[in-house]
């Protein structure tokens, strides 16, 4: 799942959490040590029921705000589009409801469970089909019940990588469903009424969705808490692109309105029914999200104990700043280990493995990540392999047989021996002034290493760019990039997403016919092999090609307000535990 925020230095920005996070108790030790170490929601209950279980000293009312600094939020809200850490945190948790979900704990630790589906799902012997029986006590927000012809309609939907060519489908729906190489998706395919695709089927009657596969899927469970996974009204009333600026809630909150890159404001679902819901709660009246908040002025507000902080939570604090909320904000201040990793991503068809090398050793690390605001050995570490650390299967190797360090005078020597222009063209996000900053910072780390830079502004997501192969300032790019976060604990979701030749997230554009071969053959293996499989694959790619600089891992810190109840992060989602918050009256 990739973050909102990208990568520092790229689309400089400073870097929050993941897709999959756990709670942390201080800072983190290094790679080597167990910073950012975290199962990322590995558990399991099937036979989790509603209600959800109380949260100890929960009151009813007052309305929460949520400062994002920099962070421009996601571009819309249709639940099949939703493959951002940010979107996906606040509309899986509050707007848009699922096969499963993640049950979150006080202190952030997550379980897998059931959402609309009644468990997570019965598979057959070889995860080649999936039955979900759906509950019979789900609505939409105007009262009507959810079907199971509207759940596998938007399954189908997800299946269109035209309509929807940034969503989550693109790299687990097309790669596994049965009938990929045939049907298209719902707005593309033309010729076929979605309900003749062989992937899904359902049953009205007996409320009842089966997906076939593929090939072998045992993580269709965990997939199932996408919102991707969810239903969508049937016929145009969800045709996007429309559909994604007024969506139809099925959780305990509803959209009263959304202004892309502003503001997000969530009231209370009167038909959500919490007997349905083993995880969620509906505590606050109302949800205010102001994204691309200034870091430094929310910084003040969160530490002020003023009237607006009071009630308010930040899913980011600045370096500066950290001192001063260690002293003063006690448990709310929430360290949150991460499943994530950023990367540089060269274009591996403009560049050579000298040049690459060359980057690795011409960041300047450190000093960027203190330029974006971030805590060296608490937010960060340098980063030795693509999988992060927790993960099952991660290796543990160095490329050049140690870590990568700024050494400006190897960048120069790696930089000779390239038969490519030095030349380091890449983008940023102008709104953030702290991607500003960290620009400027690694714009003169470069040019001291040997590297011509050149940096261009951009106002909108920098993946809005560098996933578009049509783009203009994309064509010209010679360094991309990509902030990646586990979708669930397996390097299922992290090799294949941004390795594998055609991937959407494979934003440097990497492709070797040894890897892609190697990539398919996993999940034929036995499960229990597969973790190691992964681990080889990430070394073999990493040594042969080093197609991409792991730049970082890191953690996330959350601020809360003095009258926010249970101030904890959620782990499965990487964010503050929206789902459980609520306001002390």
């Amino acid at each position: 799942m990739r973050r909102t925020k990208p990568l520092a230095a790229l689309a400089v920005a400073s870097l929050l959490a993941l897709a999959a996070c756990g709670s942390g108790d201080g800072p983190g030790e290094g790679a080597e040590g167990n910073f950012g170490e975290t199962d990322a929601g590995k558990d399991k209950d099937p036979n989790a029921e509603g209600p959800a279980p109380e949260v100890e000293g929960a009151e009813a009312g007052g309305t929460i705000t949520v400062f994002l600094p920099g962070d421009y939020g996601p571009d819309d809200l249709d639940p099949t589009n939703g493959w951002s850490v940010t979107g996906n945190s606040i509309q899986q948790a509050l707007t848009s409801r699922s096969l499963t979900q993640y049950l979150v704990d006080s202190d952030g630790n997550a379980t897998l469970v059931p959402d609309l589906a009644v468990d997570l799902g019965q598979p057959n012997d070889d995860y080649t089909s999936w039955t979900f029986q759906l509950r019979d006590n789900a609505s939409w927000e105007d009262g009507s019940p959810i079907t199971a012809e509207e759940v596998a309609f938007g399954i189908a939907r997800s299946m269109d990588s035209t309509a929807f060519p940034g969503g989550p489908g693109t790299e687990y729906s097309t790669q596994f469903f049965a009938g990929a190489d045939e049907f298209e998706g719902p707005y593309t395919d033309k010729d076929t009424d979605w309900t003749e695709w062989e992937g899904v089927e359902f049953d009205n009657d007996a409320n009842t969705v089966t997906i076939n596969m593929s090939k072998s899927f045992p993580d269709m469970d965990y997939w199932g808490a996408f919102m991707a996974m969810g239903p969508a009204p049937l016929g145009k009333a969800s045709n996007p692109p429309a559909y994604g600026q007024n969506i139809m809630s099925n959780g305990p909150y509803k959209v009263e309105s959304f202004k892309a890159q502003d503001e997000l404001v969530l009231v209370k679902n009167d038909q959500w029914d919490p007997e349905s819901d083993p995880a969620r709660h509906q505590y606050a009246d109302k949800f205010v999200f102001k994204f691309n908040a200034d870091p430094d002025q929310t910084d003040q507000i969160m530490l002020s104990d003023n009237t607006e902080s009071q009630t308010a939570i930040s899913n980011d604090l600045s370096a500066s700043s950290y001192q001063k909320a260690v002293d003063t904000l006690g448990d709310r201040l929430v360290q949150q280990s991460v499943q994530c990793t950023g990367f540089l991503y060269p274009v591996y068809d403009k560049t050579d493995l000298a040049f690459r090398k060359a980057i690795a050793y011409g960041y300047p690390y450190e000093d960027v990540w203190a330029a974006t605001g971030q805590v060296p050995g608490v937010t960060r570490v340098q980063a030795n392999s693509i999988m992060p650390p927790g993960m099952a299967g991660k290796p543990e190797y160095f490329v050049d047989g140690e870590a990568f360090t700024y050494d400006p005078e190897k960048a120069k020597e790696l930089l000779a021996e390239s038969e490519v222009e030095p030349l380091y063209s890449a983008i940023y996000y102008e709104p953030d002034p702290l991607a500003v900053a960290g620009a400027k910072v690694a714009q003169k780390g470069l040019e001291e290493a040997g590297f011509t830079v050149k940096y261009t502004p951009v106002q909108e997501s920098p993946y809005s760019t560098w996933t578009n192969p049509d783009d203009k300032l994309n064509k010209s790019l010679t360094v991309r990039g990509v902030n990646w976060c586990s979708d669930w604990p397996s390097g299922s979701t992290f090799i294949p997403a941004l390795f594998r030749g055609g991937a959407t997230y494979n934003t440097g554009g990497f492709a070797e016919d040894s890897i892609d071969e190697m990539i398919a053959e996993v999940p034929n293996m036995p499960i229990d092999e597969q973790a190691d499989a992964w681990g080889d694959i990430d070394e073999k790619i990493m040594t042969e090609f080093f197609p991409a600089i792991p730049v970082n891992y890191y953690n996330n810190l959350f601020t809360f307000g003095s009258k926010i109840g249970n101030p904890s992060g959620d782990e499965a989602l990487g964010a503050p535990n929206y789902k459980n918050v609520f306001v002390m009256q």
